[in-house]
């Protein structure tokens, strides 16, 4: 084409530029759980966010077909509590939140048992993480190896929230089967076995809306 801009170009940039502003609509919107460090190589990774749809990375498997979840009626006072949340922080979605909720709970328990420390550090407050990590070096002092399996996650519901000031809290129930088998220096079984176990796990997340940290971090943990 001569003596003019090529519209090619342009139509190919304003392609382009719709294309990026959806990307961001996907996969920068801070509505869940922020990414830890990677793992290593081999190991199935979680991507807590609950941004991105588990299809687009081979690494991140889908959730369970058969896990049921729960919001909190619209009137009740957790209602009302989420719905504070989201007139804060507009970019808060209560099952966006849970998506991330469930890769946060798979990456703790899983790195708890591993103890793997790094990833525990991004993904609880100062105090929980505390907690975890000197549960952690007992069962390194005692010799001991803490082997666990989730093996199917059957209820993920919000059970509570809360807004004061610019601090938000969401209450998760996971009710979950796990395996959780801790064994001795001597190979012996210290404490638990080889039997699936149904637990009912109550978490809480918080995050200081307006920070520029979209991290969620795990408060409280305790069994229903």
């Amino acid at each position: 084409m001569q003596g003019g801009f090529p519209i090619d170009l342009i139509l190919f940039a304003m392609v382009a530029a719709f294309l990026v502003l959806r990307l961001r609509s996907v996969l920068g919107r801070r509505q869940g759980f922020e990414r830890p460090p990677q793992a290593e190589p081999g190991t199935p990774a979680y991507d807590p966010r609950g941004a991105r749809p588990a299809e687009l990375d081979p690494n991140l498997p889908p959730p369970p077909s058969d896990t049921r979840r729960g919001l909190p009626d619209a009137t009740s006072a957790a209602g009302q509590a989420l719905s504070r949340i989201r007139s804060a922080d507009p970019s808060f979605d209560p099952q966006g939140f849970l998506s991330g909720a469930e890769g946060a709970f798979r990456m703790i328990v899983t790195a708890f048992a591993a103890g793997d420390r790094e990833t525990l550090r991004n993904l609880l407050s100062t105090d929980t993480y505390a907690g975890f990590e000197s549960a952690i070096t007992a069962r390194e002092a005692a010799g001991e190896t803490q082997r666990t399996e989730i093996r199917g996650l059957h209820e993920l519901a919000i059970d509570n929230a809360e807004l004061r000031g610019n601090i938000a809290s969401v209450t998760v129930r996971f009710i979950s089967d796990q395996v959780n088998l801790t064994t001795a220096k001597d190979g012996s079984i210290a404490s638990g076995a080889e039997a699936v176990v149904e637990l009912n796990d109550v978490w809480t997340f918080q995050r200081e809306i307006g920070s520029t940290d979209p991290t969620w971090k795990l408060v409280a943990t305790g069994a229903a």
